[in-house]
This record gives structure tokens, sequence and C-alpha cells, in this order.
């Protein structure tokens, strides 16, 4: 199929190798799907239109794997990817699968464990350094606890300062070209994890050393299981200057961590993001972290991977027919939201000029707000009746 809705690598549309190569296992079963080569993921990859990949260091080589096997490993997805053109925009280090991790990884009790994870990240910011990556993703999924009891979150929260600390000062130590980005989750797989929102998160990274080198990789599905909007908070992302790289995919409300192709779960909550990426000065990577279901064959993987990119695609172009609509624009001025882009104190106004005005109280109450008919405009583009 051919239209408008069909992707190309200058959508800047990236896959993490975890999303494609996902085989289906969830806490009451087992794989449902064979593992997937991720040379042959790039490949098929870049036959939908995708513009690059990403990867965890153990989607790459398997955790505990030989020097030769992890040089081959790396040989073939180079190759792949030199064949294809697809790039390696983000990459991340996996400290939460392996048991060694099951209480923390950078913030764990056992200080050896904390060493370990270190020595482990660095060796896989090497490896994105060389494949051309300008952002590692830190998810402290393990970065938590179910008791209280057992964690003392001020010292957790300083062990993870110093990790962060020693990260930045290596990347700039080696001359690479990378910033990172804290992806914040509230819960799932522990009780309560470390810097589980996007405030949390803009907060601790106030705190470091070299805070200008790090920044925020959000994810829809998380933001919602907390019960936050996603678009407000990946809006003060952007005002903060901290969106560095992201993750798209779809959530039905405050539940498990679901995962669904972007597009899907709260759909105009997908629309009103997509509407803020396009229009709001994102200029990054559109990057999808979503599981196909379990139910589907690899033919399913690739039906949802493409859907994805098209479901963007669609939601970018209703965005801009919303924008470029007379009537929405006359519907925005009747909500005065181009008012509040202007500064309450006027340039050169003193707190005496303001201080000595007066509002007819009763005026301003009576106003409406006039949202209503906004709002419906918004929905309307949304189901294709405009």
């Amino acid at each position: 199929m051919t239209d408008d809705f069909t992707p190309r690598p200058e959508d800047h549309f990236s896959f993490g190798l975890w999303t494609i190569g996902w085989q289906g296992v969830d806490p009451f079963g087992v794989a449902t799907r064979e593992p997937m080569d991720p040379a042959y993921a790039v490949e098929k990859l870049a036959e939908l239109g995708a513009w690059g990949v990403t990867f965890h260091d153990d989607d790459l080589v398997p955790f505990g794997a030989a020097e030769t096997e992890r040089a081959n490993r790396i040989a073939s997805f180079r190759k792949a990817l030199d064949s294809t053109g697809l790039v390696v925009p983000m990459a991340t280090t996996n400290l939460f699968t392996h048991p060694v991790f099951k209480d923390g990884a950078l913030t764990a009790n056992d200080r050896d464990i904390r060493r370990f994870a270190l020595r482990k990240v660095l060796r896989n910011i090497d490896l994105a350094a060389e494949l051309g990556a300008q952002t590692y993703v830190l998810w402290g999924g393990r970065e938590g606890a179910e008791s209280p009891v057992a964690m003392d979150v001020r010292a957790a929260l300083d062990r993870y300062a110093e990790a962060l600390n020693i990260l930045c000062a290596y990347v700039r130590e080696q001359g690479y070209d990378i910033r990172f980005a804290l992806e914040p989750k509230p819960n799932e797989p522990r009780g309560d994890i470390l810097l589980p929102t996007i405030g949390h998160a803009i907060a601790f990274i106030g705190e470091l050393e070299d805070s200008d080198r790090v920044g925020l990789n959000p994810e829809v599905g998380h933001e919602q299981m907390a019960g936050m909007s996603v678009v407000h908070g990946y809006a003060q992302a952007l005002w903060h200057g901290k969106l560095f790289h992201l993750d798209l995919n779809g959530q039905n409300g405050p539940r498990y961590d679901q995962d669904l192709r972007f597009g899907n779960g709260d759909v105009k909550s997908a629309f009103l993001l997509v509407d803020l990426l396009e229009h709001g000065g994102y200029h990054g990577p559109r990057h999808f972290d979503f599981k196909p279901a379990r139910t589907e064959d690899e033919s399913g993987v690739w039906a949802s991977a493409a859907a994805c990119m098209r479901n963007y695609l669609i939601l970018a172009a209703k965005s801009r027919a919303f924008r470029a609509d007379d009537e929405v624009a006359a519907a925005l001025a009747d909500s005065r939201v181009p008012e509040l882009s202007v500064p309450t104190l006027a340039a050169g106004e003193s707190i005496a000029d303001l201080r000595a005005e007066e509002l007819d109280i009763a005026e301003a109450a009576s106003r409406g707000a006039h949202a209503e008919k906004l709002d419906q405009l918004a929905l309307e583009y949304l189901f294709g009746t405009r």
C-alpha cells in the first residue's frame, strides 16, 4: 500500500529489538514465538520503512556470552545496518532480567552488584558510541522496593546520582556525543520504582553534576499507569528542554504495563500527543516501545510494527488538518488560548501599575471558556467526520 501514511526513513521511526523480538512471555505463560536474530530484525524493519533500531546489550549479545560470540553477533548486526542504511539512535542496558539484579542494580543494597551494574553499562556505552548512538536510556525497572523498610530511599538516590555522575564523566572524558535519558515508571516489576514520574525525574536531574547531559525518555503507558496526563507530561519535559527521546505505545488506563501498539488504547491522548510532538518543537526519533500481542505469529509482529508507524502518520495528518482549519482557529480565539502566550505583566509595567488596575469581577465571572466546541472539533477530526 502506497499513500500518505506509508512510512519513510525521513519520518525518523525507530524500534527496539526487544519490541519486535518479544517472544510473548508473561507471568503466566512461556514464549509463544521463537527468538529473532537481530540482523534479520534490522532487515525486516528496513523493509517496513523504519529509520532506526535500538537495543539493550542483552538483546544483541546474550548475557554471559563468550567474547567470540559477542564479536560475531556485533559484526552480523553491523553488516545488516550497513546494508539497509538503518541507524542506531539510542541504546540502553538490561539491568533488570538477570537474577543478580532482583533487588536493584545501580541502587542495589549490595555494593558489589552496584559496581557490576556500572561495568555493564560502561561496556555497552562503548558499543553504543561505536554504532553512532547519541542517546543512552536508563530505565530503572529494578531500582525500587516492595517493602519500604528494606530500602533507605535517601541513600538509594545518593547512589543513583553517583552512578549518573560517573557515567556522565565517562562519556565526557571519552569524547562521546552521547546524552543520557532517564525513563520514569511508577511500578511493575517492582512495587515502587524510584523516579516514578516525569516530575520526579526532572527534580532528580537538577541535583546532578552534569545536569545538562541528562534528560528524559518518557513512555506513554508509564505516565498513564500513574494516572497522569501523558500530553501534559511530555509538554513539561519539552518546556524544560529535557525531552531527549521518547517511547510511544498504547495503554488502557492505570493497569499493568500493556505496551499496546501505538494508537491502540487511549486514542484521544495519542492524537493530542502527536499534535504536541509535531507542533511543539520536538525533533528527535519517534521511537516505538510496544509488544506485539502474545497471540500473534511472526506475520502479526510485522503487521503491528507497521501499524505503529501508520497510526502515527494518520494522526499527524489529522493534526495538520486540525491546525489549518479556520473554524478551529476561531474556536481557539474564542477560548482565548492565544492570550495565554501574552505575558501577564507587560514589558515596562510596574507592580504599581498592576495594583492600580481594576477588574469587572461580575463580567469576568460570567465569561464562558468555550472549550466544549473546541474539544468537539478535535474529536470530529479524530473521528474522521471533518
